[in-house]
């Protein structure tokens, strides 16, 4: 989460907002079996997303790598000691990548490249979402989203869409996975782009006293639906998916409390029944402005089983919101905020999804793991490491 820079973002860095019939003439961003980008034939083919031949998939998901290019070492060796355990098909870094430490555009490519390397060398097809401290340094180092998108499409085991004219946001995709028994999709992976802070002012009327994170645009939600439409009508059936996005939504604290507006320990009591509540919430849920209305879309679609966020580093819950799972990831990056005093790394993880097709819905279960599991250095300090050289293809 963190506090907004001085230098907020306006909207005018974003696409005007297309229609929804623009948005239904699309094509499907990034597909497993079609992963490769038009226009761009003299890239390797990227990998296939495919459900073992036991029918399992696995998927790890890190949050807030958020460091500079001197990251912080036991990041890395969090990320490492985590795929080596759990030898999932897919990562997904889930937002703030990377913070505004960097003064350089050699020192923003250096920074992705630490903590995308973990996978690039077990040849682990993974994704980012971005977050809102990605752009923070684009004064000094001319580094924007889109340009850090073109830096990491350049690895050969990522998996981000192109961005779509015209729609809100980096590089939102759906990525879908192969079945072990045919060639059509048995599950769907969504990355949406939450933005990052909130304009100056909207009809002359600004955010004082109002949260001035970003929120999912309403073309962004019509893309989501319209993309879940045409995937039903192209297969003949809606394909069970879970979503990523890196702020979290209203409803996640809605969840938290079961109720809109008290917030009492009963309120939570009642909660952790009704709504099968599981994990920490160490801070407040930092959701923007305004309802985006995605969740409204989720329960209309019926597609989405699950929508996972970071960006509250030291929030590690889940729960059933009617029917559908919303859930955290712990902060991951050892160089960002974390809990208070000598606990400062007590939460550092990464979540882990477990999809198996003899499953009723596919997605099967999800769980965390910690830093501590692994006996890695819990100390309060920053351990950074000399900036490694990007490889030939990356420079």
């Amino acid at each position: 989460m963190e506090s907004t820079p001085s230098h907020q973002s306006t909207i005018s860095r974003r696409a005007a907002l297309a229609t929804a019939g623009a948005l239904g003439a699309l094509g499907i961003t990034v597909s497993a079996a079609a992963a490769s980008k038009a226009g761009t034939d003299t890239k390797a083919p990227k990998p296939t997303l495919a459900f073992r031949a036991d029918g399992t998939f696995k998927i790890v998901q890190f949050n807030d790598t958020q460091d500079d290019e001197q990251t912080d070492r036991r990041t890395i060796e969090l990320m490492d000691r985590t795929l080596d355990a759990e030898k999932p098909d897919f990562v997904v870094i889930n937002g703030d990548v990377i913070n505004g430490g960097c003064d350089t555009e050699l020192e923003v490519k250096q920074a992705l490249n630490h903590v995308v390397r973990p996978m690039e060398t077990r040849q682990i097809p993974w994704a980012v979402t971005f977050g809102n401290h990605d752009e923070d340094s684009v004064q000094r180092t001319g580094m924007t989203e889109a340009k850090m998108l073109q830096f990491l499409q350049s690895y050969g085991h990522n998996m981000n869409a192109d961005s779509v004219p015209g729609l809100t946001g980096t590089s939102n995709s759906q990525l879908l996975v192969q079945s072990s028994r045919t060639k059509a999709p048995a599950f769907g992976l969504w990355l949406i782009d939450t933005g990052r802070y909130a304009p100056e002012s909207i009809n002359g009327q600004d955010f004082a006293g109002y949260p001035d994170w970003d929120w999912v645009r309403m073309d962004q939600v019509a893309w989501y639906r319209n993309q879940s439409i045409a995937t039903e009508q192209k297969y003949g059936a809606k394909i069970p998916s879970l979503m990523w996005g890196h702020i979290a939504l209203h409803e996640h604290r809605n969840m938290w409390f079961a109720s809109l507006d008290s917030r009492t320990v009963a309120d939570h009591d009642r909660a952790v029944a009704k709504h099968s509540l599981i994990g920490e919430r160490n801070e407040d849920e930092c959701p923007g402005p305004f309802n985006s209305g995605l969740f409204n879309a989720f329960l209309e679609r019926g597609d989405v089983l699950g929508y996972f966020v970071g960006h509250d580093h030291v929030n590690t819950y889940v729960g059933n919101y009617y029917g559908v799972e919303l859930g955290y990831a712990p902060g991951t990056g050892f160089g960002a905020y974390g809990l208070p005093g000598a606990e400062r790394n007590r939460l550092r993880g990464a979540r882990v999804f477990e999809l198996d097709e003899s499953h009723p819905r596919v997605y099967k279960s999800t769980r965390l793991v910690f830093a501590k599991d692994f006996g890695i250095d819990l100390a309060a300090n920053d351990q950074p490491i000399t900036p490694l050289p990007l490889d030939p293809a990356q420079q």
